[in-house]
């Protein structure tokens, strides 16, 4: 016998409003009973686990998340990174490397740290 995972649960002192942050980085929907001022929201994401977003009275702590999103574009790294910051999102690191390898680490509306990754197009045309 073995768990499925349900779902990845992000705190936020605004959870509509977080949740709705996510669900423009993703293109996804939140789910339809969703409204403004909601306390538990979700972003309905087609596979795998939905982001659950609860909202919680402290504002998230200073230290560097223990776990965080990885998010792997269809664009390139660095047209996404300009739409994401665009959103509301803000740089906290740059990891991208000479050769094009690398990353770079932004920071959700309430400072949850997530990766933006080389899209799949990149990583191919580099290992050519």
């Amino acid at each position: 016998m073995v768990s499925q995972l349900q779902n990845v649960a992000i705190d936020a002192v605004n959870a509509y409003e977080l949740a709705r942050f996510w669900s423009e980085v993703t293109g996804f929907p939140l789910h339809p009973e969703d409204k403004p001022g909601a306390e538990e929201t979700q972003v309905m994401l087609p596979e795998g686990p939905l982001l659950h977003f609860n909202q919680v009275p402290e504002a998230k702590p200073a230290q560097k998340n223990r776990l965080h999103l990885c998010l792997r574009p269809e664009t390139s790294r660095e047209e996404e990174t300009e739409r994401l910051l665009a959103l509301g999102a803000t740089l906290v690191a740059d990891r991208r490397e000479p050769d094009g390898a690398g990353w770079v680490v932004l920071a959700d509306p309430e400072g949850n740290e997530f990766c933006v990754l080389r899209s799949a197009a990149e990583r191919a045309a580099q290992a050519d």
